[in-house]
């Protein structure tokens, strides 16, 4: 109808006015294929996330769209900040992992999870169907979850390097996940992911990318670091 005022999203209006030409512009490189970033810098996200967690955040997630980036990534924030019990936590997480299509909310948003350590042994059976799936971003999910909870628990190392070592998909981001996953086990395990090594079942691409992070790391010393550029050489 001529002159109706057309009512923006609040939601969206509220992110607009965050927004950041330079970083949109910046950060749309780091992301290829992603085209409706806003420009909105991940630690605003955040603020604005946990401020919607302390309100009405389930009437949000209920009404909340997805036309941009940054109202994706802001769902999955609520979802970490929000107070619920652990079991709608699943429900919550499991209506998101579709709305994934990029390596930044993925990893941005796995990070924000934490509640899944109320229960880890619980968490991993919540994880497994995502851990075989074909999907790319649902394999990914499945992966960062273990890197992000499962580090320090190496009671559950031997499962994950198992895990690890049986994906088989062609995705560039899996593979990264994989490679950036065993590079931090590796950090933190020296010892039992060299001997993993050793018997590894992983594709070349995979294997030089998790020696290459390993290489990378500012956490091993010169002479590890010599070591593992040597079995860099003889793939």
């Amino acid at each position: 109808m001529e002159g109706e005022i057309i009512r923006k999203n609040p939601i969206r209006q509220r992110l607009e006015e965050m927004a950041d030409e330079k970083y949109r512009e910046f950060h749309s490189g780091l992301v290829p294929g992603e085209e409706h970033i806003l420009g909105v810098r991940v630690p605003k996200l955040r603020a604005f996330a946990k401020e919607l967690a302390k309100g009405n955040w389930r009437a949000y997630l209920a009404e909340a769209t997805q036309d941009s980036y940054e109202e994706i990534m802001l769902q999955g924030f609520v979802i970490g900040y929000a107070k619920m019990e652990l079991l709608e936590a699943y429900e919550r997480i499991a209506d998101f992992v579709p709305k994934i299509q990029n390596w930044a909310i993925c990893d941005c948003v796995c990070s924000t999870l934490k509640i899944v350590r109320k229960d880890l042994e619980r968490t991993w059976e919540f994880l497994q169907p995502y851990l075989q799936d074909d999907r790319e971003y649902f394999l990914r999910f499945g992966i960062i979850m273990l890197l992000d909870y499962y580090k320090k628990e190496p009671a559950y190392l031997e499962r994950i390097l198992e895990v690890l070592d049986g994906i088989r998909h062609e995705g560039y981001y899996v593979k990264m996940a994989v490679a950036w996953t065993l590079s931090m086990y590796y950090i933190a395990y020296p010892q039992e992911v060299m001997v993993y090594f050793g018997r590894h079942h992983l594709d070349d691409f995979t294997y030089r990318k998790t020696l290459q992070k390993i290489i990378e790391s500012r956490q091993i010393t010169p002479q590890v670091r010599e070591q593992i550029r040597e079995m860099k050489r003889r793939i």
